[in-house]
């Protein structure tokens, strides 16, 4: 969650001067604030959060089930629990993957809850932010159970997405939930660290190796997704082609072609360029209600024309001076729709909860800051964040935000990789229009069909559920009475769509 929590007007002002100790606290989306002025920050190192470390207390050898590692990969090893929370009856396991570099990722691993499939695929899920752990998503969307008013147990979710999957939950980037350790505020870097943890974790587990691979992560994860794709899909052809050579050591013989069969995307900032024209139309001519008025939009069409000159230098050039002013400007136009109380996730409803806008926010932290859920899980910190402010100003002070990783889409889809986007039709800061708009928009093989091939009726149970477009491995689901978080809005749609999409079976 996040791309817009805490204070927009400090996060759309940046560059300009902040108010410094301006209070805030970040969402789980795209658009938060950030603190003093950030110019100090860039080309610098000084205006990045400092790493967040261990608590020596915690650091305990003897807590760990086991310690995994690979000659193949002698800068990683992955320490593995077996805790016994959330969903009791089934199989998991918790741990950090641990790099050379002092970075630690935590993660959270479910059997699927049909065990008896040998082939069961594996899900790994990334929430966005950035800056937000994806615990978010297991304990109000779509994870084995959902935590409790009060933070204080959890509840059975009978619609989790580990129904016919196994389910990965990566705490991504660091300093994130109980991830920690050397700051990582690029997407790419971050990817190529995901396809380290993915090739420990089949090492470590055969068992769960028969299976395909599918990447999901929803919102910032529209960044997330295509960088891990990319660093999985290419790692995955130059493994191929050395073995086909035989150029390949003993040791890396150890690694495997991990089995990527496709991405989901869900409301996700993906394409900068066009999704930051649609804000106007979401916010006062959707299919729901207006929350701004028509004055209001206008002005945010005015500014359109200059903040996608803006991310075009962006696309360009891709460092932080080109890419930084782009965040800056863009983000001021929407100022106004923070300012009117509204719920940037779902225009149905206003923002409650403080900056998170959903007070179940507050019950994941509290969850999760349980000494006796920390032990249980293996943590070596002892403050549980869903959504970290520090890391949100990493990546924005790097420029990662409006950069073009859409551009990575098309490479996937030509490899026969399967892509979904999909989206809930209520929500604000990542709207569907926009989503929809980028997806016609994609230049590949499949471009002119997609964009002409018509939207089909998508039913759950006798009711319509949403809509779908579709050619070869390329669909665009609009899901309907659903917000950001299309999972939390609509458990039941969302399950048929993720187990439908896993299946290869259509939506229609």
């Amino acid at each position: 969650m996040r791309l817009f929590g805490g204070s927009l007007a400090a996060a759309a002002a940046a560059g300009l001067a902040l108010a410094a100790g301006a209070a805030a606290s970040p969402a789980q989306h795209v658009f938060g604030p950030l603190h003093g002025s950030p110019g100090s920050g860039l080309g610098s190192s000084s205006g990045f959060p400092p790493a967040r470390t261990a608590d020596a207390g915690l650091a305990d050898s003897g807590k760990w089930l086991r310690i995994e590692s690979m000659a193949a990969l002698p800068s990683y090893q992955l320490r593995i629990k077996q805790p016994s929370l959330c969903e009791t009856n089934g199989t998991q396991y918790s741990g950090y993957l641990d790099t050379a570099e002092d970075r630690h990722f935590f993660f959270w691993f479910f059997e699927a809850r049909n065990a008896k499939r040998e082939d069961a695929p594996i899900m790994l899920w990334m929430n966005g932010g950035p800056g937000c752990s994806s615990f978010t998503g297991l304990l109000m969307e779509h994870g084995p159970c959902r935590v409790d008013e009060g933070g204080r147990s959890t509840t059975r979710n009978p619609h989790a997405w580990n129904d016919e999957a196994h389910i990965i939950f990566l705490d991504q980037p660091l300093n994130v939930g109980f991830s920690y350790g050397a700051n990582v505020v690029d997407s790419y870097a971050a990817g190529k660290d995901v396809y380290g943890f993915l090739q420990l974790f089949y090492h470590s587990f055969p068992e769960y190796a028969r299976g395909e691979l599918h990447v999901f992560a929803e919102s910032y994860g529209g960044h997330y997704v295509p960088a891990t794709a990319k660093a999985i899909h290419e790692a995955n052809v130059e493994f191929s082609a050395r073995r086909s050579l035989g150029q390949l050591s003993a040791a890396e013989l150890e690694k495997r072609v991990l089995p990527l069969a496709s991405i989901g995307i869900g409301n996700g900032l993906t394409d900068p360029l066009v999704q930051y024209k649609y804000y106007s139309q979401m916010a006062c001519n959707s299919t729901y209600p207006p929350v701004l008025d028509q004055a209001q939009c206008d002005r945010m069409d005015s500014a359109y024309p200059t903040c996608a000159r803006l991310i075009n230098a962006c696309y360009k050039w891709q460092n932080v001076l080109a890419c930084y002013p782009a965040e800056a400007y863009c983000n001021q136009a929407l100022i106004a729709y923070q300012q009117s109380g509204a719920n940037p996730y779902d225009v149905r409803i206003p923002c409650q909860g403080g900056n998170l806008c959903y007070p179940i926010m507050a019950d994941i932290d509290a969850f999760l800051n349980t000494p006796a859920v920390q032990k249980e899980l293996g943590s070596d910190v002892s403050k549980f964040e869903s959504c970290s402010q520090k890391v949100y100003t990493g990546f924005m002070l790097s420029g990662d935000w409006m950069k073009p990783y859409v551009r990575e889409i098309p490479p996937l889809l030509e490899a026969g990789i399967r892509v979904l986007v999909y989206a809930g039709d209520s929500d604000f800061i990542c709207n569907w229009y926009g989503n929809k708009a980028w997806a016609e928009a994609l230049e590949w093989s499949g471009h002119r069909e997609f964009a002409a091939a018509p939207d089909m009726p998508w039913t759950v149970a006798g009711k319509p559920a949403g809509e779908v477009r579709s050619h070869k491995n390329f669909s665009f689901l609009r899901v309907f009475a659903a917000g950001h978080m299309v999972p939390y809005d609509q458990p039941a749609n969302a399950l048929d769509m993720v187990n439908r999409w896993m299946a290869k079976q259509p939506f229609h």
